[in-house]
């Protein structure tokens, strides 16, 4: 999907609003308008939107560093779309995920849930890593629990379903044995993870 470069975006946003004001004030409001509606409609997409995709793609180049910084240029999180809200938490935990930060991660994706995600999908996505996350703390029942409802989502992204297939033969052995090191040698790899090859939800 075509995104903006974000800096390019915050300055036709200012270029546009403040141009299109001081053609107005100069020569009339119609000769301002056209660069003032640009700048509006580019300043509604960055707060409803947020800079979730670019961050997405940078996680997918598994440039850590980069994708956060890029996520704090998401200034208003607060007015982002309901299921972008959502995804934002996601992509927080994704990172601390990357990183190894278990406890963040766990946060954030709880926060996530809470907060509603476009698809049954990110919804999988997140709870996958809840499980992993629960496993890693020998959290058998809470594993076992939160994968019985991850099962109950329609899943249909390609990437996903094989994770979750390999993760429930894990699962079974989880509730015999302790848990296998391949299970968590899933976790901060390159999973499933918001906004990769995949098309945007539709946003009602």
């Amino acid at each position: 999907m075509f995104t903006i470069n974000i800096y390019l975006r915050f300055a036709l946003i200012l270029g546009g609003i403040l141009g299109g004001l001081a053609l107005s004030i100069a020569y009339g409001f119609w000769y301002g308008f056209p660069f003032i509606l640009v700048g509006v409609v580019l300043l509604i997409g960055y707060l409803l939107l947020g800079t979730i995709m670019s961050t997405n793609q940078l996680i997918g180049q598994q440039q850590l560093d980069a994708a956060e910084a890029r996520l704090k240029l998401t200034f208003f999180p607060g007015t982002l779309l309901m299921g972008y809200k959502g995804v934002y938490f996601m992509t927080k935990g994704a990172i601390d995920m990357q990183r190894k930060d278990f406890i963040s991660a766990e946060t954030w994706l709880k926060k996530s849930l809470a907060a509603g995600l476009p698809s049954d999908n990110e919804k999988g996505a997140a709870m996958l890593q809840l499980v992993m996350i629960a496993a890693s703390k020998n959290n058998r029942q809470s594993a076992i629990n939160q994968f019985a409802d991850l099962k109950k989502l329609n899943i249909t992204e390609p990437m996903l379903k094989e994770q979750i297939k390999e993760v429930d033969k894990q699962m079974k052995q989880l509730a015999q044995s302790p848990m296998n090191p391949s299970m968590m040698g899933m976790m901060g790899g390159k999973g499933f993870r918001p906004g990769g090859k995949r098309r945007t939800p539709k946003m009602r």
